[in-house]
């Protein structure tokens, strides 16, 4: 079977969400009987490998992400008309080519509509016009909604009376095995003592309630790593000078660390930490939250409906910086019963089960 992936930066991931969920359901949790495609951003992954974990890399010449998702997107389904059983399409940026796409097209046409892009706070008012529009082009046109939380779901069916598939991503990716003494010392190199401080990891964005963390810890006093893209944006630029004197070292609790690739470090810092802060208020079942859940830390995540799924209520959850600071003061968190979650629903082998399911037409 034939299936083309368009929507991601590509393989190897080292992006977001959708990279994580190509990269794990590719490879050893692949079925033998699949061969994937997957369409790649040559201006982003400019190594242009032909082929990775067994499937096969096809390239556009445009930046997979922004304004210029649009343009990628439809480039890359005009790419896909032909020689595909199945077409699994991630995000809606490009969706409102999906009418003439079914006209050219006879495959199986899947479509993951992630979280509800058109809510986010970056994006302007014509912008979300357009991206509601194009939610509504990738519900109307595909043959199967993939929505990767209840949240979502529920979404779907109130708004098209619609229904869709449940499938969330996966997180027991992040389970290493990093030898004692190295794992010394990278808490050594940030000057971090185990169990002795939280831990954020997120784009800096205003939907993620970036500055609430951050108030509540300075105020609290309590330690936090907080890892994201601090210079991608004048919003994290603004965040970073903010709180720069509660930052750094010399003794301060706020050290905002950019991103981190290097994956035995951020096991590190993560298995050591006391709990896990997640501040996303938008979209669904976020990638970073259940990675978090795989390590049996608390989680004190932000109150929505979408983090209440993923953690099917067993989390801490605050709506402001004091009810945050009221939960960091706190010694008596468990996150045991949110890693028997993610072991029985977010494995990728789980995963990758059920997007095969779908792509043979059954449910």
């Amino acid at each position: 079977m034939e299936v083309v992936i368009v929507g991601t930066q590509g393989v190897p991931a080292a992006y977001g969400g959708f990279e994580s969920l190509v990269e794990n359901i590719i490879g050893e949790n692949c079925s033998p009987d699949i061969h994937y495609t997957v369409f790649c951003s040559s201006a982003d992954m400019p190594d242009r490998r032909s082929g990775y974990k067994g499937c096969s890399l096809k390239y556009v010449g445009l930046h997979a992400n922004g304004i210029s998702s649009v343009p990628y997107d439809i480039i890359s389904m005009m790419r896909a008309v032909r020689g595909f059983d199945v077409v699994l399409i991630l995000g809606t940026s490009g969706c409102v080519f999906l009418s003439v796409f079914r006209l050219l097209s006879k495959s199986r046409l899947i479509v993951n509509i992630d979280g509800l892009e058109h809510r986010r706070e970056k994006w302007g008012r014509l912008a979300k016009c357009f991206l509601r529009f194009s939610e509504r082009c990738a519900v109307r046109n595909a043959d199967v909604v993939i929505a990767d939380n209840k949240g979502i779901q529920d979404y779907v069916t109130d708004t098209y009376h619609l229904k869709s598939e449940l499938i969330a991503y996966g997180g027991d990716h992040v389970l290493r095995n990093v030898p004692e003494d190295r794992q010394k010392e990278i808490l050594a190199r940030y000057g971090l003592e185990s169990g002795k401080y939280a831990i954020t990891v997120c784009r800096i964005e205003p939907e993620n309630n970036c500055d609430m963390i951050l108030e509540a810890f300075a105020k609290s006093g309590k330690n936090l790593v907080f890892i994201g893209n601090w210079q991608h944006s004048p919003y994290a630029q603004h965040l970073h000078r903010k709180y720069a004197g509660f930052s750094s070292g010399g003794g301060y609790n706020l050290r905002l660390t950019d991103a981190v690739y290097d994956l035995d470090v951020l096991y590190t810092l993560r298995s050591h930490a006391a709990c896990y802060v997640h501040g996303h208020s938008a979209g669904g079942t976020n990638p970073s939250l259940v990675e978090a859940m795989f390590f049996g830390r608390p989680v004190l995540a932000y109150d929505v409906v979408y983090n209440r799924e993923t953690t099917h209520g067993l989390a801490y959850y605050f709506s402001t910086a004091e009810e945050l600071s009221g939960l960091v003061s706190r010694d008596d968190l468990d996150g045991a019963a949110l890693k028997r979650v993610a072991e029985e629903n977010y494995t990728w082998r789980h995963i990758a089960e059920q997007y095969e399911t779908l792509y043979r037409g059954r449910k």
